[in-house]
């Protein structure tokens, strides 16, 4: 019995020295998950606010990457509307240029019949004046002067008129008493009349001088400088080796007629 008992008690023993044992242990692991419990807590925390700093970089960098894309788009339409109006500009200057080219096609053409045009009517021309000319060869007492012919009387007969006479003669021949124009055509009839004096076509009326053909002679034309005031009844001229000069439209003298080509 008192060895059952001891048994017993020992038993008692160790399984109060267990339990104190499990007791210790629980506590300890108590303590520990007490004093590791933030510590848990701590790591959490960062893990989120490191997950919450990457999501707003990714949400900054993707706020980067639409405005720059919205700035490249902006940029790219501006370059194409540009691009398209600098295309358009020069297609319509090509257009013009084509439309020039057209039309300066179009004048060369016209140009090209008008020289063939101009050319078949100089050869008309040029044969028209040979026939001319070979008329004029054959015309007694006629001298070519310009687009001008010149009758000298002496040429063809001894015989001297009035001035009256002498317009007669002219006007029977086709032509008029000759119109003297200038220096170069004056000294052209002194070179055909050998220097004598004739008769022209200038006459005083209403004491005006005048051509025959209503025009006024020149000044300079005259061997005076100018024709005289007191010349009587000196109302026709007469072409000397120095100039005009005032005569008596009755008096006897050679004449020149003259008539245009």
């Amino acid at each position: 019995m008192e060895r059952k008992g001891a048994v017993e008690t020992i038993t008692d023993v160790n399984r109060d020295a267990r339990y104190r044992h499990n007791v210790r242990t629980e506590s300890e692991n108590t303590d520990t998950k007490r004093h590791q419990t933030p510590q848990h807590t701590g790591s959490g925390c960062v893990k989120v606010r490191s997950f919450r700093a990457a999501v707003v970089c990714l949400v900054l960098l993707c706020v980067l990457l639409l405005t720059a894309v919205i700035v490249l788009g902006v940029n790219l339409h501006d370059m194409i509307e540009e691009f398209y109006i600098k295309n358009k500009n020069i297609t319509d200057v090509i257009d013009e240029l084509e439309k020039r080219k057209s039309n300066l096609a179009s004048d060369v053409t016209e140009l090209s019949v008008k020289n063939t045009n101009l050319c078949k009517q100089n050869e008309t021309l040029h044969k028209e004046m040979k026939e001319l000319w070979l008329k004029i060869s054959k015309m007694d007492g006629w001298k070519c002067y310009q687009s001008s012919l010149y009758y000298v009387s002496s040429d063809v007969s001894p015989v001297m008129k009035n001035w009256n006479e002498s317009r007669r003669d002219c006007k029977e021949r086709g032509s008029d008493l000759i119109i003297i124009n200038n220096k170069e055509e004056q000294d052209f009839v002194k070179t055909i009349s050998g220097g004598s004096e004739f008769w022209i076509g200038l006459i005083e009326v209403d004491s005006t001088w005048k051509w025959v053909d209503d025009s006024l002679p020149i000044t300079e034309l005259w061997a005076s400088g100018k024709p005289s005031d007191s010349s009587g009844n000196k109302d026709c001229a007469v072409n000397l080796s120095s100039g005009f000069a005032e005569y008596s439209c009755d008096q006897k003298r050679k004449w020149i007629c003259e008539k245009n080509i």
